[in-house]
C-alpha cells in the first residue's frame, strides 16, 4: 500500500461544538467544513486535520492516548486553555485537557500554521502494531510509524473492549484510490466502504487493534481552504 501524508484523524464526541471552538480559539484552526455529522478542522485544509463525528456519550480512550498539534505559540496556547477553565500539565510534552476527554500535546508550528502533528495510541503489541501498519503505507521509526512529516507514537497497553471508542478513524492521502482498492485486493485486506464525496473519494480498510485507515484522493476540483 502506497499513501503520500497522514492526513487527519476523524473522532467520535459527545460535544462537538465544544471541541470544535476550542481547537479555534485555543489551537488557531478554522471550521475547513462542517455538515449535520461532522466538522473538519484545520489551519490549512491540504495539511493536517481533525475531523469531529457526533456520537453518543461518554466515549471511552481505547487506543487513543493523545493527539499532538502544532501552534503558532504554545505558551500562548496554554494561557487561552486554561483561560477557558481546561487543565494543562507537562506529561512528556506540554498538555491541555480539551473538551469530549481529548488530550492535546501542543507543539510549536514551524511556519505558524496550525496542523496535525502526531498522535499516541496505546496498544498489546507496539511491535506487531507498526508492523501491520507498515504494510498499510505507514513507514517504520522508532517507537511507531510514520508518513510524511506526521508520525503515529505506539505505547505498549492493554486494551478493554469498548463499542463507543473515541477514535474513529486515521487518514491518509494517495494519488489514486483504485490504485489503492487494487493494492488491497492484492493483500487480501478489508475494504470497509467506499465514499465518493464532493471533494474527495474515499476507501475505509480495517487495521490493526480495529484502527481503522482511510485512503483519500483529492478530486480534480478539491475546493476546501
Amino acid at each position: 500500500m502506497r499513501a503520500n501524508s497522514f492526513d487527519h484523524i476523524a473522532l467520535w464526541v459527545d460535544d462537538r461544538d465544544s471541541l470544535s471552538a476550542f481547537l479555534c480559539e485555543v489551537c488557531d484552526m478554522h471550521e475547513i467544513d462542517r455538515k449535520d455529522a461532522f466538522t473538519l478542522l484545520g489551519g490549512d485544509a491540504r495539511r493536517g486535520k481533525l475531523t469531529l463525528f457526533d456520537a453518543e456519550g461518554p466515549r471511552d480512550q481505547g487506543v487513543l492516548q493523545r493527539i499532538g498539534v502544532r501552534v503558532p505559540d504554545p505558551d500562548e496556547a496554554v494561557r487561552r486553555a486554561l483561560a477557558r477553565g481546561s487543565a494543562a500539565h507537562a506529561n512528556g510534552g506540554l498538555v491541555v485537557e480539551a473538551p469530549a476527554g481529548v488530550s492535546l500535546e501542543l507543539v510549536a508550528a514551524p511556519d505558524g500554521t496550525a496542523d496535525l502533528d502526531h498522535v499516541v495510541l496505546g496498544v498489546p503489541d507496539p511491535e506487531r502494531t507498526a508492523a501491520a501498519l507498515r504494510g498499510l503505507g505507514f513507514h517504520g521509526r522508532p517507537n511507531g510509524v510514520e508518513l510524511g512529516s506526521r508520525y503515529i507514537e505506539l505505547r505498549r497497553s492493554e486494551l478493554e473492549p469498548t463499542e463507543h471508542p473515541l477514535l474513529n478513524h486515521l487518514a491518509v492521502l494517495v494519488d489514486s484510490l483504485d490504485e489503492t482498492l487494487a493494492e488491497a485486493a492484492q493483500q487480501a485486506l478489508e475494504v470497509d466502504r467506499v465514499v465518493d464525496a464532493p471533494n474527495t473519494v474515499a476507501a475505509f480498510v480495517v487495521g490493526p487493534d480495529g484502527i481503522e485507515v482511510e485512503y483519500v484522493e483529492h478530486k480534480a476540483g478539491f475546493a476546501l481552504v
